[in-house]
């Protein structure tokens, strides 16, 4: 969106808000990196759990649960007792996930940029 563009590449509805309304939790990013870069794109749930330090099993369901929704990741349970669940990621959570990393790459490059941002009152 260049500067003098026309109002309609800026509405609500624009592509740029509808994929940061997505990435507004910060563990669909790290969700979907943690499935691609490093689970091979399927994990169980206790996996991922693993896999993201800092996130509660509340959190972590509630997220995939959106996700799944969003059509990001699929979910499959097993017919085991006690039953198996597995997430991956589907066509367009892999297309999401590109981005992901071109993101976090920056992030590890520049982590010295980032430590010099200023801390930000929380609330």
């Amino acid at each position: 969106m260049e500067p003098g563009s026309p109002d309609h590449e800026w509405r609500e509805d624009c592509a740029p808000r509808r994929v940061l309304e997505i990435f507004s939790s910060k563990w669909t990013s790290m969700i979907l990196h943690v499935l691609q870069s490093r689970l091979g794109g399927t994990a169980r749930t206790g996996v991922l759990l693993r896999s993201l330090p800092g996130i509660s099993k509340k959190m972590l369901t509630q997220t995939l649960r959106d996700m799944e929704a969003s059509g990001l990741v699929s979910r499959h349970v097993h017919g085991t007792v006690p039953p198996a669940v597995d997430y991956s990621l589907t066509p367009l959570g892999r297309r999401f996930v590109e981005p992901i990393e071109l993101l976090y790459g920056w992030a590890r490059d520049n982590a010295d940029a980032l430590d010099a941002l200023a801390v930000r009152p929380k609330g």
